[in-house]
């Protein structure tokens, strides 16, 4: 028998293992548009079947042949004594479910990340030759340019492109601009240093300089400011190295254009970041604010900090963290009050938004170090055994990509699409650096025993069961929620009622969110209604539903409040309802863990209301004002709370607060409102109610004549005819109301 005959036969494993890499490849280009989490979900629970199934090949693989383990290298060192700090941090955690599995949103956890060191094992494992190499990284780079397109997509009106409608910043694929911007980095440096790399045929390297560009043109329309100063350094970095290793001038000449450009753009920044021009592009004002006062600069900054005071609470936090994918219970310990500006505010962050410092507080100071060091080895391999060798624009390319994507890093947190690029890279660089590149043995059987045979297909099916257990029923359970949420969206209560029920009976991971939502969508139905025996019997079953959330989940404050909240609605009819009681306890357990998220003072000051209780109810939302005064919200609930108790003085004093800190009444509190103050004779304050009435209702016809006469007492007579002509245009009924009135003024309709 042939000798090529004879490797085909031993090597049908590996062959399968390599259409498995070469299948990973393409995950990023998953969607579950009709999931939870559409841009992770899939792309997570797929990518997990595959490895698991990969899993079994290499194992038999390796039984049949040890040669295929990989050589000893320092990354994977590094990344051992990574997982295994993980592993420790993960069962130290507040929350060790959580941390093995990961949320629903993100996707992460232990479980998740075993998948993703799967991976990088069989991919050094598998690709010992340079062609192997270049076609999985030209595979990568179709596949981010196809997600580049998708980008570019959805600033079409296309219904295809999940997103689209002419978005100022595209998300492509991946669905957050920042994530994507961090996919895309690595791909434009990837396909950069094989376009300038002599691994290439010279008809390839314009097709790469292409994708290279698409990718650049992608990340500057994420807009997203932390990626595009990592391409600008990373960019710098790369010309600056080529010049200096290999004197080239065209590089020179490119890196003075770059530094230009980057001066260029800091000076244009700061002379027209107030002009029009700026002002009127959302693109520019964002890309020109430098600010380190802007609003999305700061929340980053006092997540940072709470997640650092969190982190040095304990010599056990120090050491191994809160715990994976944990993030949220130090941030909401030492919430900042500011965070909070009304309803819709961003007030939890289950990330850092920086990989750094979302290590170290989750998982402490040994595995921050480790995952500092492993960009530093990777550098350092890099320069010492290509840059000073023969492969230095491979070696540039990638230390370039390195920093480009640290500093990325620095102000966002990867994903899915995001760790299988940044794990295929640290394969690359493990193949690239070393010693030993082949050490494939054709010493091996001509084929299975059937030992091994048996021992394969038991374990195949040990792997759907897995793949079943853990990713399919999950994915059934997901589904069967966004169903109940179509089904509600829909009006069809029973329905949804029946698939939130079902999605419930799952009890897979992801319940947690899945609880929540059903709760969302009880109290969505149920709040301001009269309750029957049905609406009370689902009430009291939600309170079940969340009951185990907060009995799994002992340090998040989520799940009382929504307790409170659902005993709130059960007990407002009543004062001495125990429903009122069990409000105020599950409110007071959550202000214990987060005493300054204030929404949390909204709850606490509401069971006192249901229990009449006006006092304590003041006492909390002026805890609330004091914790942060520039919420009008408060200043309202603080205002109606003293007008409910008959203090007419302080109630309009805290409205007026209210108002002046531009708080948007509700059309019924605005009617209210205006009753008061014209009783009062403050004309001005019902002036600026009808304002708001006629700018959110701004062809009834009622409110203009209703202003117009508030302008008039007032003596804004210009406004008020105004005012009237517009309501009799609106309304004909009220032409001669109108004319009346206008000439009443010494004016004509």
């Amino acid at each position: 028998m042939s000798q090529s005959v004879k490797n085909n036969r031993q090597d049908w494993i590996a062959g399968v293992l390599r259409a498995g890499l070469y299948l990973v490849a393409f995950v990023p280009l998953i969607i579950f548009s009709e999931y939870i989490s559409p841009f992770h979900f899939g792309k997570v629970v797929i990518f997990r079947s595959i490895i698991e199934i990969m899993a079994v090949f290499y194992l038999i693989l390796i039984w049949k042949n040890r040669s295929y383990l990989p050589n000893r290298h320092i990354i994977f060192t590094v990344i051992g004594l990574f997982t295994l700090v993980f592993c420790f941090s993960t069962l130290a955690s507040v929350n060790s479910y959580l941390s093995f599995w990961g949320s629903l949103e993100r996707m992460g956890g232990l479980w998740s990340f075993f998948h993703y060191l799967v991976y990088l094992v069989i991919l050094v494992s598998i690709f010992k030759k340079r062609d192997d190499w270049i076609y999985l990284a030209s595979l990568a780079i179709c596949v981010g340019v196809i997600s580049a397109f998708y980008g570019f997509g959805q600033k079409t009106n296309i219904d295809f492109f999940i997103g689209s409608g002419n978005r100022e910043r595209i998300f492509g694929t991946l669905g957050n601009p920042a994530l994507f911007a961090g996919y895309q980095i690595v791909i434009l440096f990837l396909a950069l240093t094989l376009a300038l790399s002599s691994w290439v045929k010279s008809t390839h390297k314009n097709l790469l300089l292409c994708a290279a560009l698409i990718s650049l043109v992608a990340v500057l329309m994420t807009a997203v400011r932390g990626s595009i100063l990592g391409i600008g350094l990373g960019l710098v970095l790369f010309c600056f190295l080529y010049v200096l290793t290999l004197g080239s001038k065209v590089a020179k000449k490119i890196l003075f254009v770059l530094i230009g450009i980057g001066v260029l753009f800091f000076i244009f920044a700061l002379t027209f970041k107030n002009s029009s021009f700026v002002k009127n592009s959302g693109y520019l004002t964002r890309l020109t604010d430098f600010s380190l006062q802007t609003r999305t600069v700061q929340t980053r900054f006092w997540a940072w900090q709470a997640g650092l005071t969190g982190w040095k609470e304990t010599p056990k936090t120090v050491l191994f963290g809160w715990g994976p994918e944990n993030f949220n219970v130090p941030f909401s310990k030492h919430f900042n009050p500011k965070f909070f500006r009304g309803f819709g505010s961003e007030t939890l962050f289950d990330r850092a938004h920086n990989m750094f410092v979302e290590i170290l507080v989750t998982t402490g100071l040994f595995a921050a170090a480790l995952y500092i060091a492993l960009f530093i080895v990777s550098i350092r391999i890099l320069w010492v055994k290509l840059v000073r060798g023969s492969d230095k624009v491979v070696g540039i390319g990638l230390i370039s990509l390195i920093v480009a994507y640290v500093v990325h890093n620095s102000f966002i947190f990867d994903t899915s699409a995001n760790l299988i690029m940044f794990f295929t890279i640290l394969g690359f660089v493990i193949w690239l650096t070393q010693n030993k590149v082949d050490n494939i043995s054709d010493n091996v059987t001509k084929r299975l025993s059937l030992f091994q045979q048996s021992v394969m297909i038991l374990l195949l099916m040990g792997s759907f069961y897995l793949i079943y257990k853990t990713n399919i029923l999950p994915a059934k359970a997901n589904h069967t929620t966004t169903r109940a949420i179509t089904f509600s969206w829909a009006g069809d209560f029973d329905k949804a009622l029946t698939k939130f029920k079902e999605a419930l009976d799952y009890d897979v991971p992801g319940k947690y969110e899945y609880r929540h939502r059903y709760a969302q969508w009880v109290l969505e139905q149920n709040s301001g209604k009269k309750l029957g025996e049905k609406e009370i019997g689902i009430l009291e079953h939600a309170i079940e539903q969340v009951q185990k959330n907060a009995d799994e989940n002992d340090q998040d404050y989520l799940p009382y409040l929504y307790l409170s909240r659902i005993h709130i609605v059960l007990g407002k009819d009543n004062k001495s309802s125990p429903h009122n009681d069990e409000a105020l306890r599950n409110s007071l357990k959550a202000l214990e863990i987060s005493p300054t998220f204030i929404r949390t003072y909204y709850e606490v000051a509401q069971a006192y209301i249901n229990k009449g209780d006006s006092v304590n109810a003041i006492k909390y939302f002026k805890e609330a004002v004091d914790l942060n005064p520039e919420v009008g919200l408060t200043y309202w609930y603080l205002g109606a709370t003293y007008l409910e108790s008959g203090d007419t003085k302080m109630g309009l004093e805290a409205i007026d607060k209210a108002i002046n800190l531009g708080y948007f009444f509700t059309e019924a509190d605005n009617k209210k409102l205006i009753n008061l103050y014209a009783k009062t004779g403050d004309f001005e304050k019902v002036v600026s109610l009808y304002e708001q009435l006629v700018s959110s209702k701004p062809d009834n016809a009622q409110y203009k004549a209703s202003l117009a006469a508030a302008y008039a007492r007032v003596g804004r007579i210009d406004e008020a005819v105004e005012q009237a002509r517009a309501a009799a245009k609106l309304d004909k009924s009220f032409e001669k109301e109108a004319g009346d009135f206008v000439k009443s003024l010494g004016r004509e309709l």
